[in-house]
């Protein structure tokens, strides 16, 4: 992945010196968060774990320490991912919907920290909080990405970044709200139909911006081999298998290896916000 030449993004803040949240548990402050996305996965940790962490009363988050930001090729790399996904869906918002896109924030921790979401915990891997519009991902995620990528595994951790992204992109466009409306009136199995069917579109959306960075050379096909292959990897019935040794659908929270590939293959060939309707779609 050519990332060097990407403009870094300004909206990226970087806690890993200040000290992570020695324990305790932070509310949730909205219900249905799904947090415990790519690399949770990755982790080995059941994502309902942490969403049932996540889902308490509402807590104001405890303030942080900011430390130091530390210059390594990992937070210029999410610098530089984040600014692609800034220009990317500035350009897609206006283009196709005639509107405004604003970007979130990315806070960059150690081990844990406190979200207006509640706890965030490195084994969590990436997550969104729709509460403060910010992606917060933990460095040591990216070490899980390439055991699972390989060596060449920068595109595959720009599109964990990118299905982060997605769930912001989730949030400003109304989507979130109205799953979280349903899942209140919901039975379990709908509640977690839904909750895959928003994880599958933040694929979809994460492949769109990935059709973007193809069109200017930025990736090329060994690049998607390696994003595909994760998505591979981090399908539930995959991981199900792996833990398990067999595969309970509805226990899904992300979806199947082949949806989530499907769906972040029809963002990359489309380029188009309307071919993401995993609610429709299969």
């Amino acid at each position: 992945m050519k990332w060097s030449d990407l403009r870094r993004s300004s909206n990226v803040e970087d806690n890993r010196g200040g000290g992570g949240v020695p324990g305790g548990v932070g509310g949730a402050s909205i219900g249905g968060i799904i947090i415990a996305v790519v690399a949770g996965l990755i982790f080995g940790v059941n994502p309902l774990e942490i969403l049932s962490l996540m889902q308490g009363g509402d807590v104001a988050p405890a303030p942080q320490r900011q430390g130091q930001p530390i210059q390594d090729r990992d937070s210029d790399f999410v610098k530089a991912i984040l600014g692609d996904t800034e220009d990317t869906w500035s350009r897609v918002f206006k283009q196709q919907l005639n509107a405004t896109y604003q970007a979130p924030k990315l806070v960059l921790f150690s081990n844990s920290i406190n979200s207006a979401c509640g706890l965030g915990k490195a084994a969590s891997g990436p997550f969104y909080c729709p509460a403060d519009d910010k992606v917060y991902l933990d460095m040591s995620f990216f070490k899980q990405v390439q055991a699972t990528a390989g060596a060449d595994a920068d595109f595959a951790r720009a599109y964990a970044i990118a299905h982060e992204v997605g769930h912001h992109v989730q949030n400003q466009l109304g989507i979130s709200t109205k799953v979280r409306q349903l899942q209140t009136r919901s039975d379990k199995a709908t509640v977690n139909n839904l909750s895959v069917r928003l994880e599958l579109q933040a694929d979809c959306f994460a492949g769109v911006w990935g059709h973007y960075t193809a069109e200017r050379n930025i990736i090329d096909g060994q690049d998607v081999k390696a994003a595909v292959n994760t998505a591979t990897q981090i399908g539930d019935d995959y991981l199900q298998k792996q833990s398990r040794g067999y595969v309970v659908p509805e226990a899904f929270t992300h979806g199947s290896s082949e949806q989530r590939v499907s769906w972040f293959s029809r963002g990359l060939k489309s380029g188009n916000l309307k071919q993401c309707d995993t609610f429709s779609g299969g």
